[in-house]
């Protein structure tokens, strides 16, 4: 199986996570239905928010660590303009350095950018902090090509509840 079969981009479930929950919980054995009713759906994970200009805004707030974000950048195709969220205290970024350094065009950081910038100097053409999710939204629109993937991962667990981002996200794009 390959990674971008995995990957379902434009859906709310990813990867093997992502099985057709409805169809579990309908299940005819009652002790495996029992278990799969306890799943809930994984939204925010690689869900595809909209398409402005020919360029797809992707949400990925679930990804609350550097493996689920990983996954994420190495899932799409193509030159990433990636927002992240800055306030991680020592979080260990090495892991995404290789697949930023062949992706990602430009980081927007949302919060203080000390450690990214630390990470990624010289890996990720151009850092910006920003101060919301709508400035960096807005830097994402404004950046000058349009084969690039907009992908908010923020690769942290900053205490903000994932549904909160990822409304934010959402919300910011249909602003646009």
């Amino acid at each position: 199986m390959t990674i971008e079969t995995l990957a379902k981009q434009g859906t709310p479930h990813t990867g093997l996570a992502g099985i057709d929950t409805a169809r579990l919980k309908a299940m005819r054995n009652a002790m495996l239905r029992s278990c799969f009713n306890r799943l809930e759906d994984t939204r925010y994970r690689l869900e595809f928010v909209g398409r402005i200009l020919g360029r797809e805004y992707i949400n990925d707030a679930g990804a609350r660590n550097v493996n689920a974000t990983w996954y994420a950048l190495e899932s799409l195709q193509g030159g990433i303009v990636w927002i992240v969220c800055g306030t991680a205290a020592e979080t260990d970024y090495s892991k995404l350095v290789p697949v930023a350094l062949r992706k990602v065009r430009m980081m927007l950081v949302i919060g203080p950018s000390g450690q990214l910038t630390k990470a990624f100097a010289g890996v990720v053409p151009s850092i910006v902090e920003c101060q919301s999710m709508s400035e960096a939204l807005h830097r994402a629109y404004l950046y000058d090509s349009t084969d690039v993937k907009v992908l908010f991962s923020p690769a942290c667990n900053d205490g903000t509840p994932t549904n909160a981002l990822g409304e934010a996200f959402r919300n910011e794009v249909n602003e646009l």
